[in-house]
């Protein structure tokens, strides 16, 4: 299964309808005249935001986004029939670029741009009769659409991002405080694609998770599935990394570890991510994060959590303890995260306001 974030599409406006050339004859008219109508404009490539797509894997099969010609005028002075705009559906936080240039951001339902125009219609011979030139005999043809290859980019639009090594509980937390069931079982890369989820806390603040998958050292360079997401971190208002050290070798003995190398571990496995983090946008290091120890219901995570707790405080980094199994910390967590997107949108609100007053 191939996960489609990013095609290269070619799109072209329609073509204008001809202008022609005619002459009124009737019987009781013998004077005549020029009665050539106008070509119709050619349709337009719209791209519309929308809540019905997800990914952009119907561009993969229909990369080609023509949209429909104008017709050609005919006589009596009739206008020839303008062709219909192509509406092309993009998934919210669709970026569409032009040469390695962002040209659009298409992130909000219902938003609009115009990829392609259409061309004018020709005009007929009627439109150029004047008094010293009472029959001309031309007219002009349709004028082409516009035509240009474009790169769509999908980022997910998401308030909080949920990273960590695969197998720490990302898709376990999503289904536990959202509706989104993502798969969920004990092998590497168990999710494929970015999955989404909307969390209601209890003060009625609605805010959106994503899950993102596949990253694991070496990341930024293509390892694993990890920079086929990493942008989709981008977007992200807050940064919950999980750390879980049961997928470590170290704990597959029947012997738990000293706390000081639990520490060792967890420290480690936090260190693995957040260098591809930094590695591919340092932009992402002044996001506000949280680092969860999850699965504290199994006692080497819990006693991670507790010997390296002040350590990752004393970076500035705040840290909570969950349990998706028993609901431990769960509540504690959604507040925070919920409290932490006000924020952050009370910020985003009065910069706008700024912004106007300038």
């Amino acid at each position: 299964m191939r996960f489609w974030d990013e095609v290269t599409v070619f799109v072209r406006g329609g073509k204008g309808g001809n202008g022609i050339v005619g002459w009124r004859r009737e019987a009781l008219l013998p004077r005549g005249g020029p009665d050539g109508g106008d070509g119709g404009n050619g349709g337009a490539v719209i791209f519309l935001c929308s809540d019905n797509e997800n990914t952009l894997v119907d561009f993969s099969f229909q990369p080609h986004l023509f949209a429909q010609d104008g017709e050609a005028g005919s006589g009596n002075d009739c206008h020839g029939r303008d062709g219909e705009n192509l509406i092309c559906e993009v998934p919210a936080g669709c970026q569409v670029y032009f040469r390695d240039q962002l040209v659009a951001d298409l992130s909000v339902p219902g938003a609009r741009w115009i990829a392609a125009r259409g061309g004018r219609g020709g005009k007929g011979n009627a439109f150029f009769k004047s008094s010293t030139r009472q029959s001309p005999d031309f007219a002009q043809d349709g004028r082409p659409g516009d035509e240009v290859q474009l790169r769509l980019v999908l980022k997910s639009v998401a308030d909080v991002g949920l990273i960590g090594l695969p197998n720490t509980g990302k898709s376990t937390l999503i289904s536990t405080i959202s509706s989104a069931r993502p798969k969920i079982a004990d092998y590497p890369f168990t999710t494929l694609v970015p999955q989404l989820g909307v969390v209601t806390s209890d003060a009625n603040v609605r805010f959106v998770v994503c899950d993102i998958p596949g990253l694991i050292p070496g990341a930024h360079e293509g390892k694993g599935l990890g920079r086929e997401f990493l942008k989709h971190v981008e977007r992200t208002k807050v940064l919950v990394h999980l750390i879980d050290l049961t997928q470590s070798a170290a704990l597959q003995s029947e012997d738990i570890p000293p706390d000081e190398t639990l520490a060792e571990i967890a420290r480690a496995q936090f260190e693995s991510i957040d260098t591809e983090l930094r590695l591919f946008s340092e932009d992402l290091m002044k996001l506000p994060r949280i680092v969860v120890f999850s699965k504290v219901d199994i006692e080497a995570n819990q006693r991670a959590f507790h010997a390296c707790r002040e350590d990752f405080q004393a970076r500035g980094l705040e840290t909570m303890a969950i349990s998706s199994a028993s609901g431990a910390g769960i509540g504690e967590l959604t507040k925070r995260l919920a409290e932490l997107v006000l924020a952050w949108r009370a910020a985003k609100a009065a910069e706008k306001s700024a912004e106007k007053r300038a």
